[in-house]
């Protein structure tokens, strides 16, 4: 038994430091009596600043844990809303039709992740913010979508605006 209880320890020390990403809690709520709880956190974009995404995700308690017998992995459920808070000023992006990661945390033990990409949409003239699951064995379906239309608003980029691809 105290093998299990220092195994179960390990891991969910191993699951909070993976967690640790480029983003700020701004908000905790408990959902029910076994300490689940809603995470939303504050995720700024390393290369277009004046765009801030909140995105909201699922931590699983211990109690939930033993309950379910999944010690070792939260789920993929997220939602995600972006917004201009501030001046935009676009550095220097990928244009590629695949875009670029801007934010990942651990959501298991080693195998999964939850991600925030973003994607320039040229022909709409706006930028698209994904956020998804990544698994290593197996992909999800699970995604939350926001967009900044740049046509509403003052955009500077710093390497001047891409051409027609």
């Amino acid at each position: 038994m105290k093998r299990l209880a220092a195994l179960a320890t390990a891991a969910l020390i191993a699951v909070t430091l993976a967690a640790c990403g480029d983003s700020r809690e701004v908000g905790n709520v408990g959902v029910d009596w076994t300490g689940n709880d809603i995470s939303i956190d504050a995720v700024a974009d390393p290369e277009v600043a004046g765009v801030t995404c909140h995105l909201a995700y699922f931590n699983r308690s211990f109690i939930d844990r033993i309950s379910q017998g999944n010690w070792f992995e939260d789920p993929s459920y997220s939602a995600l809303d972006c917004s201009v808070t501030g001046p935009i000023t676009i550095g220097d992006i990928s244009l590629r039709g695949g875009g670029e990661e801007i934010f990942k945390e651990g959501r298991s033990l080693i195998w999964k992740s939850l991600r925030v990409s973003r994607v320039y949409d040229q022909a709409n003239n706006s930028l698209i913010y994904l956020a998804h699951a990544r698994e290593i064995q197996q992909g999800s379906g699970k995604m939350s979508l926001s967009v900044i239309p740049l046509n509403t608003e003052q955009v500077t980029w710093t390497n001047g605006v891409p051409t027609a691809r």
